[in-house]
Formats: structure tokens, sequence, C-alpha cells
């Protein structure tokens, strides 16, 4: 895992999420919080989405700014305001309340 971006979306889209997971190194939980993102985003962002992950092993200092206490960690950055979902993404139920993210087959 590296800081490289999945960009399926118009950079300069303003209904884009930009969306931030800090893991550190390949673990298990690192893996699976990629894959479970990645899962939500096709289904609820599909086309409006971009993912930055970040290693901590690589990139220590990068925690400071989003405050990361815990890893895996997503951040959202936009839309404002920044929300944080602790935990490898597991609970689909969770993360959309936590992301504040209105499910795609939402009435």
């Amino acid at each position: 895992m590296n800081s490289e971006h999945e960009v399926p979306a118009e950079s300069d889209d303003p209904d884009v999420w930009e969306l931030r997971l800090y893991v550190a190194g390949q673990t298990p939980k690192s893996i699976q919080a990629l894959q479970n993102l990645q899962r939500l985003c096709e289904e609820h962002l599909r086309g409006r989405y971009r993912i930055e992950v970040i290693d901590l092993h690589k990139h220590p200092k990068l925690a400071k700014q989003d405050e990361i206490v815990a890893i895996p960690t997503l951040v959202r950055k936009l839309p404002d305001p920044i929300r944080r979902v602790i935990g490898d993404l597991s609970n689909v139920e969770k993360t959309l309340l936590g992301l504040q993210l209105v499910p795609a087959n939402a009435p």
C-alpha cells in the first residue's frame, strides 16, 4: 500500500468526495479497510470519489495533520465538514452514518 490516488471522479467536480485512508503497512485490517472502502464507494458514490491511502509507516508525520489516533482511520476531507471513521469499515451502516453518506438505494 502506498499513497497513490485512485481517481474515478473528475478532479474539479464539486460533488466529489475526497477520502483519505490511514493505514500502517499491509496488515489484514488495513487491507480489509481498503477493500471495504472501495466497495462502499462503488456502491454509493460511483464516479464521485477519490481515495488516497496513506501508509503511516512511510509517512508518519501525516498523522498529525488529520489528528489520527488509531488505524485504520478513514477521513472524509470533502465535502465539509471533515468526518472520521475508525476501523476496518466492515459495518456498512456505521460507516455510512459516520461519513454522513446517504445510501444510493435510499428513497
